[in-house]
């Protein structure tokens, strides 16, 4: 009697992680994003003084492993004697949240009017689209300084300025998928017995388009981050004695020359958070197309 194999068949979750773990770029980006999220979690544990404690006998101190440092402030101080490692760590947390709250209310926005576009057609699909394209006309930091400049400077502010900037990108993603979708037979199965168009939009196409949205949720993250951080440098976002990064570069930019500490370690905690979410957001995207999987 003839042996017959059975070929195992992985879970879908076990698939993913094999396919994303070959790309050695995106467990970098998975690495610098695990970090950053404990750091933000931990900051009023870990970070050593308070992020606006000012220390008027320590100005502008080199950091620890620079001659002139000391161990008391290790990543030094700032013109005002803050110190710059408890700044930077309170900085992650404010970065974190506002990359989690542009994401969020951008990729709620951006998916209803994604699906409505998408699913009914016609001058719902042209109205919403013509919308679209106007928002994209602007440069998205210009737009959003113009959306700031209205409202008024401060976090709250800058999260909604940012957050309407990255609607577009999740609309036109969304909408492209539900054109791809609707034209299945599950969904005109749907229809046949009757769904309200209601549940065939949220319960039956938006769980199909849910690929692209993730990696597009990722990359939006990154840019909230770096749009929040342009803000801030340009006195539109968080307002001082605020820890964040954007703030901190604004206020370290006349010392450039002699404490360019105070520009460079901002400047590369933007760097790796930014390029931490685009590594991983691109792996999710290998990862999830099947298109590019061999």
């Amino acid at each position: 009697m003839e042996n017959i194999s059975v070929e195992k068949i992985d879970h879908p979750l076990v698939e993913f992680w094999q396919q994303f773990s070959k790309n050695k770029g995106a467990i970098f980006g998975l690495a610098i994003i695990v970090i950053f999220t404990l750091i933000a979690l931990l900051a009023p544990l870990i970070a050593p003084h308070s992020p606006t404690a000012i220390d008027p006998e320590f100005l502008r101190v080199s950091p620890a492993f620079s001659e002139g440092g000391t161990s008391k402030y290790f990543f030094g101080t700032d013109d005002v004697g803050r110190d710059l490692l408890s700044r930077l760590i309170h900085g992650a947390q404010i970065s974190m949240l506002i990359g989690f709250f542009v994401v969020i209310i951008s990729c709620a926005i951006g998916t209803f009017l994604g699906l409505i576009s998408g699913y009914y057609g016609g001058w719902v699909d042209r109205l919403i689209m013509r919308f679209i394209d106007i928002l994209m006309a602007f440069p998205s930091i210009l737009l959003a300084i113009v959306v700031v400049s209205v409202m008024g400077p401060g976090i709250s502010n800058a999260i909604i300025a940012v957050a309407i900037v990255a609607i577009p990108g999740f609309t036109r993603i969304v909408r492209g998928s539900v054109l791809a979708e609707k034209k299945k037979q599950y969904v005109m199965a749907s229809k046949t017995f009757g769904a309200s168009s209601f549940r065939i939009m949220f319960f039956e196409i938006l769980p199909n388009c849910m690929a692209p949205l993730i990696v597009q949720a990722s990359l939006g993250f990154s840019d909230g981050i770096l749009n929040a951080a342009a803000l801030g440098f340009l006195g539109l976002g968080a307002q001082a004695p605020t820890p964040e990064w954007g703030i901190m570069l604004a206020d370290a930019r006349p010392f450039i020359e002699s404490s360019p500490w105070m520009v460079t370690l901002p400047g590369l905690c933007i760097l790796f958070a930014v390029l931490g979410f685009n590594l991983f957001g691109d792996g999710l995207r290998d990862a999830l197309d099947p298109r590019l999987k061999r």
